[in-house]
């Protein structure tokens, strides 16, 4: 049966057994929706589709009680939520340090929210209207993903000149300025800067936030828009702390590189 958490109640007092020792194989969701007729019944379907799920009616419950739900796999959320909307919900959760992987489920399909929702961090962005079948099938396909990355993925703190990255939060400061990177973002700096010096192809940088082998954009060759696309936002976003930035350079054709030398740990 579906968790259903009401804010009054203690969440710790609400688990279901094998959702808080996670010994049965199942994969733990924690659906965040705050339509309580569509949250009960989407989280019985998925239930029956072999899911466990913990059920909350709002991010405020799910920043609440982030340490009850540790042995969860993957966080659905929706779009608009009480209070404001789940993108500014899932920077929270990188703020806290929590790394679970998301999923949008939305009434609102629009592509600048699944835009704004896979450069935030997200892993998928689903329209309700899809079903819960299809979600099912996007919650499994994003779970073995995660599931086979390998545990020295872990990444530690680098610091690069004027740099700092702190993974744990997604966070770079330049000169102790934020540049307010998005989760996507962050990535990419990270993967440049972990090889600074050397240059890192358009594929690389596009499979270091979409699975490999993921095709984007027009033909096989379309993700290099993408990327393109994310340098020129990442190098405007440095260039408004420091108009002399010029770090990230490119080879035509190629890819892109960290010009400074290579990074410390921190």
């Amino acid at each position: 049966m579906t968790t259903l958490i009401n804010p009054t109640v203690p969440a710790s007092n609400a688990l279901p057994p094998a959702f808080a020792n996670g010994s049965d194989g199942r994969i733990k969701i924690v659906l965040v929706d705050d339509d309580d007729d569509y949250r009960d019944a989407a989280g019985a379907e998925l239930e029956y589709l072999g899911f466990d799920v913990v059920a909350l009616p709002g991010g405020d419950v799910l920043l609440e009680t982030l340490n009850v739900h540790e042995n969860a796999e993957i966080v659905v959320l929706d779009w608009k939520l009480p209070g404001g909307l789940g993108i500014d919900l899932l920077k929270a959760l990188r703020d806290k340090a929590c790394q679970l992987p998301v999923i949008f489920l939305t009434a609102i399909p629009a592509t600048a929210y699944e835009s704004a929702a896979l450069d935030g961090g997200a892993l998928d962005f689903v329209d309700k209207a899809r079903g819960i079948g299809i979600l099912a099938k996007r919650i499994r396909a994003c779970v073995d993903l995660v599931r086979q990355l390998p545990a020295a993925a872990v990444k530690e703190a680098l610091r690069c000149g004027s740099l700092l990255l702190r993974p744990e939060v997604s966070c770079a400061l330049w000169n102790d300025a934020n540049p307010a990177l998005t989760v996507t973002e962050f990535n990419i700096v990270y993967l440049l800067v972990a090889q600074a010096g050397e240059f890192v192809t358009y594929r690389a940088i596009y499979d270091c936030v979409h699975r490999p082998g993921f095709v984007a954009g027009e033909g096989t060759e379309g993700y290099r828009t993408n990327v393109r696309s994310s340098i020129k936002r990442i190098r405007n976003k440095f260039r408004a702390l420091d108009p002399a930035f010029s770090e990230i350079e490119n080879f035509a054709a190629f890819g892109y590189r960290w010009r400074s030398a290579p990074a410390d740990p921190v």
